[in-house]
């Protein structure tokens, strides 16, 4: 887990803003793609696809975080 504690959180902040987010309009991919996955209608390969790449930012983010704050109680 060093890679991640290695990587720039402001670089992670951007990813997961732009890639996390696009398209911008209509609506961002990530949240259609959890409406469809709460719905039961995430099931093409596409839409999973789309699911995993536009959330794996805000995944990776969110671990960062994690570390963070757990390193600095410790």
């Amino acid at each position: 887990m060093s890679w991640i504690d290695d990587l720039p959180l402001l670089s992670l902040m951007l990813a997961a803003l732009t890639l996390g987010l696009a398209p911008f309009f209509p609506e961002p991919h990530l949240l259609e793609k959890m409406r469809m996955l709460f719905a039961g209608t995430l099931v093409r390969p596409v839409d999973i696809f789309d699911l995993v790449l536009h959330g794996a930012p805000w995944l990776v983010l969110g671990v960062k975080l994690v570390r963070l704050a757990f390193l600095r109680m410790v």
